[in-house]
């Protein structure tokens, strides 16, 4: 059986932040599982609230690419190859920038919690914990992006990743992928110790390429959209 999806009202601010930020929070986790709805009045029963801000707060997810709606609620986007490929290429082109900036402005408590996320991330690989390795792997990333000076970066950044959560729950779930992505964690985090910024850039850009090609290893046959906006099966890289 399912689990629920739990939200809960925080105090009497902006309805719509709250419910914004606590689905957001959801499909960070990976709680909201591909093909799940979220329904309007279901949400704002379950917080005892109208059903306006929920709709509000849905419909910026919508406009911000992490879920699209359907007849029956809003559940997360079916990505196509075009999309992986697209929003890869996109971090490729942002994060190795940022990952640079970092190594530059990240001070001691950041880079005592980015050793901590990658120690967690390393014990959870070792014990073979999916869910333990999610969460260290997006605490890793959250640490160091908080010490990109430019906010708009950022946040960019943060949500290309999120919406290709799909991608990361599978690599990240995948035992041996994990020993690749740890390898590559400890390659950042040195180029983060010793504040190389080259370093940094380099590797994040050999970080992100090794994620793409794990993934199309691990995935089943994707459909790719062609010229005419239709969906024709495409397979994985070998």
């Amino acid at each position: 059986m399912t689990k629920p999806i739990e939200f809960k009202r925080v105090g009497e601010g902006n309805l719509r932040a709250q419910v914004y930020q606590q689905i957001r929070l959801t499909i960070q986790r990976g709680e909201l599982a591909p093909g799940r709805k979220l329904v309007d009045v279901d949400i704002a029963a379950q917080l005892g609230i109208s059903r306006m801000p929920v709709r509000d707060a849905l419909m910026q997810l919508v406009h911000e690419g992490y879920l699209v709606g359907t007849t029956r609620g809003f559940t997360l986007p079916t990505l196509t190859a075009t999309d992986v490929a697209d929003i890869f290429e996109v971090r490729r082109l942002l994060e190795p920038r940022a990952a640079a900036h970092a190594a530059r402005t990240l001070d001691a408590a950041g880079l005592k919690t980015l050793t901590a996320a990658l120690q967690e991330a390393e014990a959870a690989a070792a014990a073979g914990d999916a869910d333990r390795f999610f969460q260290a792997n997006s605490a890793f990333r959250n640490c160091w992006l908080g010490a990109v000076e430019n906010d708009r970066l950022s946040q960019t950044i943060a949500r290309f990743a999120d919406h290709v959560l799909v991608v990361r729950l599978k690599t990240l779930s995948h035992q041996p992928t994990q020993a690749v992505i740890v390898a590559g964690m400890c390659a950042i985090h040195e180029a983060f110790v010793k504040r190389d910024a080259v370093a940094a850039y380099d590797r994040m850009t050999h970080f992100i390429q090794n994620a793409e090609e794990r993934f199309m290893k691990l995935s089943p046959p994707l459909q790719h959209s062609n010229d005419e906006g239709e969906s024709i099966p495409l397979q994985g890289r070998s």
